[in-house]
């Protein structure tokens, strides 16, 4: 365990379509809980969680933004400053995959350069997909990002993804390189 005045602090702020399931993510990792219903966030939800890396201890201060287009125009003031994001979709809708892409591409254009992004296919316990994840991998790859598959129903990587978060805003906080495996959390 780390020593208390070994924690590192990094704002992460989810980004996504309605109802791709940011909320159940979030509310899997910090509380361990799952809804299958949950509302809509409006605005934007805070929550911190802590984890325990092997060298130091992580605090993220988590803002989970509403995904209603209605509030896009308030992202900005969420992911200012922030170290690391998460963007959300869902495996079963392409579209959810398309709007991710664009916020990916408004955080490499309005958000700090050394921003950690990490790409979240949500709902993977579904069989009804609609997006290809090897498709998903090459954009990733492409674009220096993070990529896991999620389920916040099954709890499937959703530690995972976070550890991988905290491990890379850690790399690069002792000037690092993150370095990105997807496929070995």
């Amino acid at each position: 365990m780390s020593s208390p005045n070994n924690v590192s602090q990094y704002k992460l702020v989810l980004l996504g379509e309605s109802a791709v399931g940011k909320s159940s993510l979030v509310l899997r990792f910090v509380k361990g809980q799952f809804q299958e219903y949950q509302e809509s966030t409006i605005g934007a939800a805070f929550l911190t969680q802590t984890l325990s890396l092997d060298d130091c201890t992580v605090k993220f201060e988590i803002w989970d933004t509403a995904g209603q287009e209605r509030y896009h125009s308030l992202a900005p003031m969420y992911y200012r400053g922030a170290q690391a994001a998460v963007v959300v979709y869902d495996v079963t809708s392409a579209q959810s995959f398309q709007r991710a892409k664009n916020w990916v591409k408004e955080l490499h254009r309005q958000a700090s350069p050394d921003i950690v992004i990490a790409l979240a296919g949500n709902k993977c316990d579904l069989s009804q997909r609609a997006v290809d994840d090897e498709v998903v991998d090459a954009y990733a790859s492409e674009n220096d990002l993070l990529f896991m598959e999620t389920s916040a129903k099954s709890a499937k990587n959703v530690n995972e993804l976070f550890l991988q978060i905290g491990r890379c805003c850690s790399a690069l906080d002792v000037g690092s390189k993150c370095i990105v495996d997807a496929h070995n959390p």
